[in-house]
């Protein structure tokens, strides 16, 4: 059986001719700005012409450009060495939301490959209708523009997996090698933000996301850990669920403790992590009295995280539709935006009914 397996991302830009186009692609989503698309597509247009200059500067203190897509296609090979090894003749293929290559290049690369099976996995541990569920809604187009007809199912959300959960754990103590003994350390693990009225509309991210810390900070094991969820990469006037992290560094410098910052929403390292965590907010923290200021790497293709992900393809092509760990659903009561499908996804088209 030949397998394919869309791994799914933001992406980001691979030049500086690019980013302008990356945030036009980023705010004409609809699951970002839920706008009708005669006032929504205009804006975005705006938004990324204000921003680009914005941006510009934040990418020239790495490059000039993403560091997404190497790391992502680095990814993609080992998860393939790795299904390899369990028996499989896989193949993945990438499919960034807001940058090349995008779904469609990944549907069109699938259907010439010609798979007898396709598996749908997220690089978002954690589920949200504004990266998940949009991917997913991107792809399901774009594979029945390809006519890709052979069974797919997916993997929804994998907040709590071993691989994921062990490989943070790993980059944390990598983290502390060396940490002052002199010193207290708070952990402050770290994911991307979102509008408080995202969660309120049924978003399970925060939850997930609260899902995360508490199973890392477990595999710590570490008797009276001092650890805080937060979150990161706030824009714009509006309410945004919390606590920040820039305010958590601010009170650790005012409790005369030491700082470890991992982020835990990332699996690659990208302007979020290379300039916001290791640039910005380590001048934050100085500023702020933090005494020593680290932080945890992303997963990348530490062997745990890879091993995880491969467990996690073979559930998906044992359960069928699109769902957590284990053909189960995660998501609370109350998270209506759950990324649980019922039944198959076949053709580009979802079966079954949300339970």
């Amino acid at each position: 059986m030949k397998l394919a397996v869309i791994l799914f991302n933001l992406g980001g830009p691979s030049a500086p001719e690019e980013i302008e186009p990356f945030l036009y692609n980023l705010f004409s989503d609809p699951a970002i700005l839920s706008l009708p698309g005669f006032i929504r597509l205009p804006l975005a247009k705006l938004i990324a012409k204000r921003r680009a200059p914005v941006a510009r500067a934040i990418y020239a203190k790495i490059g000039g450009r993403s560091p997404i897509l190497p790391e992502t296609e680095a990814q993609a090979r080992a998860l393939e060495q790795a299904l390899a090894a369990r028996g499989h003749d896989a193949r993945a293929f990438i499919a960034m939301r807001c940058s090349k290559p995008g779904a469609r290049e990944a549907a069109e690369a699938a259907k010439a490959w010609g798979p007898n099976r396709i598996v749908l996995l997220p690089l978002y541990p954690q589920y949200s209708t504004t990266t998940t569920a949009s991917s997913l809604a991107d792809w399901r187009d774009w594979a029945a523009k390809a006519g890709l007809t052979v069974p797919q199912s997916g993997i929804c959300c994998y907040p709590e997996d071993d691989g994921f959960i062990a490989a943070m754990a790993a980059a944390i103590a990598k983290a502390r090698e060396g940490a002052r003994s002199d010193l207290s350390y708070r952990l402050l693990l770290s994911a991307h933000g979102l509008p408080e009225r995202v969660i309120t509309k049924g978003d399970p991210y925060r939850a997930q996301v609260e899902r995360s810390a508490a199973a890392i900070a477990a595999a710590i094991g570490e008797p009276g850990l001092d650890w805080q969820v937060c979150f990161q990469s706030r824009v714009g006037p509006m309410k945004w669920i919390g606590p920040a992290t820039d305010a958590e560094i601010v009170r650790a410098g005012a409790d005369s403790k030491g700082v470890i910052v991992a982020p835990i929403a990332f699996v690659s390292e990208h302007s979020e992590t290379l300039v916001e965590l290791d640039i910005e907010y380590r001048a934050l923290a100085e500023r702020s009295g933090v005494p020593d200021y680290r932080r945890a790497s992303t997963v990348g293709c530490d062997p745990r995280f890879i091993a995880g992900l491969a467990r996690l393809v073979e559930q998906a092509l044992a359960h069928g539709g699109v769902s957590g760990p284990g053909g189960t659903r995660l998501c609370p009561a109350g998270t209506d935006a759950c990324g649980f499908v019922a039944g198959g996804f076949e053709g580009g088209q979802f079966l079954g009914d949300r339970p």
